[in-house]
């Protein structure tokens, strides 16, 4: 196949998420077809199974500006800037329609099983920039089917893919056996059934970041409620500072607030904090679990665990492309320097766009949450403006693509996570003076935001 006849090609994107229907909206504006494939039944199909969760960032941070102004025809109104709204909200009031507008350039129930150049697996040079690539699809009815491409743009995030509870990153002994009482999900409390799992429960929650601190500040709610309900956190740190986040120094307010209401869970004593336990094992201890830390440590029995140590990126369907990926991270090796945990320090995230973005496999783009590895910290911003770079590049707008000018609002935490968390940490950075002090528990209101975990 010719340049010519490849440039008629569409570009496929992986994924009908917010970044992946963005890009879609993107390619449109620049007079490129897309073709975007989601192996969910429905456009935001991750995003709808965290309908129950607030986001903590506002509507007016959560939708791009290619598919406003592509929805803007239909009639349909953006929600106010200044509310947040729940993974529910965000599916139905903008991504559903998103892919309502896009029509027949959304499939659902396609799964992206492989990705190459055409006639060239990851070996061979000879001619392989010049060919398009291949796409292979498995579609929910059992058909297969494969496709050409211009470029591809992988927006399929990590959802699908959850850390386990060891702390050497691989599955706990026991962890599968126990999976009927084990979950890497923010429980929906609201429902019945999923309330009767955990009231009057001890449930132990794995992890230190945003959905952690959702899952212990439901849990406290329950508890207030429902007799004997108890959370133990489990952290491989030590309480610090910025065990909490920013709480008042976080520019975004509700993401602040998520760890403060994860404090106060512990302050009231609807959670007990177990500091430097990195899980080895889950025992069967009849019909309870006990976590066993690999310094030889037992905790008494829980009911349930609830696992939120994070996500990684399902890279298997892309092994015959050339990736140039962080060893770390596995994110691009550009972008990597500038989101890695272990170096980060006060600020945010430097602005990046298709240059930190680039594989030596020309044409193919990792974009939102999976570009971003194993980091945590991911925003939707940032997301819509890495589409907006990658597509004015494969539109040949070079110029566009390199001017990257966004700006994301800082967290309020200093300091890394460390190659290895320290059982202690101290309270404050060493001299540095940029660190939010310990943040000031704060009384939370029933409708007040919680997080999405990248949002």
């Amino acid at each position: 196949m010719n340049a010519t006849a490849t440039d008629q090609l569409p570009v496929v994107v992986v994924g009908a998420g917010p970044t992946g229907l963005a890009a879609a909206a993107h390619l449109v504006e620049r007079g490129l077809e897309p073709l975007v494939l989601e192996a969910g039944q429905a456009a935001g199909a991750a995003v709808r199974e965290w309908a129950h969760v607030r986001l903590f960032s506002t509507w007016g941070e959560v939708t791009d500006q290619a598919a406003e102004k592509l929805l803007a025809p239909t009639g349909w109104v953006k929600p106010d800037a200044k509310t947040y709204p729940s993974g529910g909200d965000w599916a139905e009031r903008y991504l559903q329609p998103l892919a309502d507008v896009l029509g027949d350039r959304v499939r659902t129930g396609a799964t992206v099983t492989g990705v190459s150049r055409a006639g060239r697996d990851r070996i061979v040079d000879a001619d392989r920039e010049a060919q398009p690539f291949v796409v292979h699809v498995s579609y929910a009815d059992g058909r297969e089917e494969r496709l050409f491409a211009r470029a591809v743009i992988d927006a399929s995030g990590t959802w699908s893919t959850p850390s386990p509870a060891g702390a050497s990153g691989l599955t706990a002994l026991g962890e599968k056996a126990a999976a009927d009482r084990v979950t890497y999900r923010v429980p929906d409390l609201k429902d019945p059934s999923v309330r009767a799992r955990y009231a009057g429960k001890r449930t132990a929650v794995i992890g230190s970041g945003a959905s952690a601190f959702t899952a212990l500040a439901s849990l406290a709610e329950l508890a207030r409620e429902e007799e004997g309900t108890k959370a133990v956190w489990i952290l491989r740190r030590g309480i610090s500072g910025s065990t909490f986040g920013g709480g008042t120094a976080d520019q975004l307010p509700a993401r602040g607030a998520l760890g403060l209401a994860a404090k106060a869970a512990v302050d009231e004593g609807h959670a007990d904090a177990v500091t430097g336990f990195r899980t080895e094992a889950i025992e069967r201890d009849g019909d309870r679990l006990v976590l066993v830390a690999e310094d030889g440590r037992r905790l008494d029995p829980v009911d349930e665990v609830i696992v939120l140590t994070g996500f990684r990126p399902d890279l298997s369907f892309l092994s015959e492309l050339r990736l140039g990926l962080d060893e770390r991270l596995q994110a691009p090796v550009e972008l990597a320097p500038l989101i890695d945990p272990n170096q980060h320090s006060c600020g945010t995230v430097y602005p990046h766009g298709v240059n930190e973005l680039s594989h030596p496999e020309q044409g193919v783009y990792l974009v939102g949450m999976k570009s971003y590895g194993r980091a945590p910290t991911f925003l939707a911003l940032t997301g819509y403006e890495q589409v907006r770079s990658v597509v004015a590049a494969i539109a040949g707008d070079r110029e566009s693509a390199e001017r990257v000018e966004l700006v994301l609002p800082e967290t309020g935490v200093c300091g890394g996570a460390g190659l290895f968390d320290q059982p202690q940490t101290d309270d404050a950075a060493d001299g540095g003076g940029c660190c939010a002090p310990a943040p000031a528990l704060i009384q939370l209101g029933a409708g007040s935001p919680a997080a999405s975990g990248g949002c």
